[in-house]
């Protein structure tokens, strides 16, 4: 049982649409998906500017990235070929912020009593007076959105059996839950996972970025360029199957892609930059190379880099790639798909591990859109604008977090 662990299935929603040909239409294609949300009132920030999905809902909170998650979940066990009943592990990488539960409780008590909580609704109350849980549609709301809440209801809609866990570790979080997945799954302790992330763009977060001027203003996201400004936020969801290739091979499942190395690291070097020299995305890269059997990364043929656009980042990730694979940097195209899709926060590890797995299928480069003027500081090949036909073997994905946490995985063509 323990070993191998092997890609069987995936579902995936971005801001192009449903599906794997969406994401080949857009960021294969090198086209940004970002567009001015009318899903809030973007008036008293900076831009309005985010990659939205068209048919997205227009209020989004944990409840809406339920369905996202659901829908993403049954493509992936159909592609597999899993039915209802399996014995899976169910793992997911979702926002870990209680903002919508903490928002309805603080409003039960702020209206002096008369029953309505902070946006004006009326809190469902028992006959002595006391608010009620878990009776009315806004609280089902709230409890979906509750992490560990998301990862139960994932499992019950999708009629799986088997351990849940649910990370909330920032940009790192889907990664993290595929990290894990891969660890049960080689040590023998399961044969199946089924690992997933969400983030749907929202005010909250929207807010917060806008407030720390880390939001691109004039609508564009040029990572790695000279004049990147910022980044901007994305809808991304995504679920992936994993298994045991022994498992997968006694089942007649085809192979989508091998992941043959898997690290994580931290640096904690400040609460939101990323160590200056990339030393924790660094180590984290070796690790998963050293897994692979790969330290030196000779066979290595892409990198999906975490590239967010901003000053900080960039920089950072270029000499963190070069600490890792000081040999064969230069020679190693490394793009970020965040130029189209935009960041996807906790979604990022999955969601950019699907693309990288299109990438060793299909062949193909996914560039980096809007680069324009080569900055001294990020001197790698960023494979700017175009897709790049290529004949891949292995691809490296990397992703990193406030507060200093870094994830690598090494993907393989079957």
């Amino acid at each position: 049982m323990s070993g191998e662990v092997t890609v069987t299935g995936f579902g995936v929603r971005t801001a192009f649409g449903m599906g794997a040909d969406a994401v080949r239409r857009g960021v294969f294609a090198g086209k940004p998906a970002f567009t001015a949300t009318t899903r809030f009132d973007t008036g008293p920030y900076r831009t309005a500017m985010a990659g939205v999905a068209p048919d997205g809902p227009e209020g989004v909170e944990g409840w809406a990235l339920r369905y996202a998650l659901a829908r993403c979940g049954v493509e992936a066990l159909d592609m597999a070929g899993l039915r209802p009943g399996t014995e899976a592990a169910v793992l997911l990488g979702v926002a870990g912020d209680h903002t919508s539960v903490t928002r309805y409780w603080r409003g039960v008590g702020s209206d002096g009593g008369r029953g309505s909580d902070v946006a004006g609704r009326a809190v469902p109350r028992a006959p002595d007076g006391a608010p009620m849980c878990g009776t009315s549609t806004d609280m089902e709301r709230v409890g979906d959105a509750v992490p560990a809440r998301l990862a139960e209801l994932l499992a019950g809609e999708l009629g799986l059996t088997g351990p849940r866990l649910t990370f909330t570790n920032a940009c790192v979080a889907s990664a993290a839950a595929l990290i894990h997945a891969c660890r049960l799954i080689s040590s023998g302790r399961i044969d199946v996972a089924v690992c997933g992330g969400g983030y749907l763009v929202e005010e909250e977060t929207f807010g917060k970025f806008d407030s720390g001027r880390a939001l691109s203003r004039d609508g564009m996201v040029r990572p790695f360029s000279a004049d990147r400004s910022g980044l901007l936020l994305g809808d991304g969801v995504a679920v992936v199957v994993l298994e045991s290739a022994e498992h997968a091979r006694r089942r007649g499942a085809r192979p989508l892609a091998g992941v043959v190395g898997w690290g994580a690291a931290s640096d904690a070097h400040h609460i939101a930059q990323p160590h200056p020299e990339g030393v924790g995305l660094a180590r984290a890269a070796r690790q998963a190379m050293r897994l692979a059997g790969d330290p030196d990364g000779a066979a290595l043929d892409y990198v999906n880099a975490h590239g967010t656009g901003t000053k900080y980042n960039d920089g950072a990730e270029t000499r963190g790639l070069r600490a890792a694979f000081p040999e064969r940097a230069e020679s190693i195209p490394v793009s970020s798909t965040k130029s189209t899709t935009g960041h996807l926060l906790e979604a990022a590890g999955v969601v950019e591990f699907v693309i990288t797995m299109l990438a060793l299928t299909d062949g193909v480069l996914p560039p980096t859109a809007g680069f324009t003027t080569p900055d001294p500081e990020c001197d790698l090949d960023y494979v700017p604008n175009e897709p790049r036909p290529a004949d891949l073997g292995r691809a490296l994905t990397v992703n990193a977090a406030f507060g200093g946490a870094n994830t690598a995985l090494v993907l393989e063509r079957p």
